[in-house]
């Protein structure tokens, strides 16, 4: 079994890709791409150290009653949406065009479970008739890229267990802004702690997640076979990072 082992931080610097990074996150009204809203938004960017150079945050009327055990997680209810909310296709039409932005300056923007957020992204787009982010890049994973480098590090990988284990403080989790702050911040974490083996280019490791988000896929399908949780005909759809497209 093959581990990676870091060597010392000072001996290799992150690549200039992460000088600037966007981020990027969304709260919802659930977790099936397909039919579930956007609630809040988030799309900022960090320079090198970390720190917060712009940030445009957004609460949407997703149009839809938000469950109760969504609201439990980010805080917005139905009420509130309603009340504090701009319409869904305006948030929408935004969101896309400020993450479009990012992207055709070659900014890579950053996203934690990218798969999950930029494919409920294209579908709210499809559903109110904006032009869609079928195939943004470069996008960086922090979920896919820890997998990748530290595959047999034991527990959970959701976003506050990973900021931990990389020492970045998120404070207010499950809020849009604080989440993908974080996430960045994790990226960077990542990308200095591997940095001799990280690619050349943001673009490189775009692809490069393509492939292990597939493999990921494959393994947990296999993983939840074994334990009964899925039947042996199902599989984890692997792609990334817009499922469905």
């Amino acid at each position: 079994m093959h581990v990676w082992q870091s060597p010392p931080l000072s001996m290799f610097e992150s690549p200039a890709w992460l000088d600037v990074v966007g981020v990027f996150d969304l709260e919802t009204t659930g977790i099936d791409v397909t039919a579930d809203r956007i609630v809040t938004a988030h799309v900022g960017m960090l320079d090198a150290t970390g720190a917060v150079m712009s940030a445009r945050g957004w609460i949407a009327d997703p149009g839809v009653e938000i469950p109760d055990a969504a609201a439990a997680i980010h805080g917005i209810t139905t009420a509130d949406a309603r009340t504090r909310g701009r319409p869904a296709a305006a948030v929408v039409t935004e969101v896309v065009a400020a993450l479009r932005g990012l992207l055709e300056a070659g900014i890579p923007v950053v996203a934690y479970n990218a798969a999950f957020d930029f494919s409920l992204l294209a579908h709210e787009a499809a559903r109110h008739g904006v032009p869609p982010l079928t195939a943004p890049s470069p996008v960086i994973d922090p979920l896919v890229v820890d997998k990748a480098y530290d595959r047999y590090r034991r527990g959970k990988r959701t976003l506050g267990v990973v900021a931990a284990h990389y020492d970045v403080r998120l404070d207010d989790a499950h809020e849009a802004a604080a989440d993908a702050v974080a996430a960045g911040r994790v990226a960077q974490a990542i990308a200095a702690r591997y940095a001799a083996w990280l690619p050349a280019t943001a673009e490189e490791l775009h692809t490069r997640q393509i492939g292990w988000a597939r493999a990921q896929a494959a393994s947990l399908t296999e993983y939840f076979v074994r334990i009964g949780r899925i039947d042996a005909d199902d599989s984890i759809d692997g792609t990334w990072p817009v499922r469905g497209a």
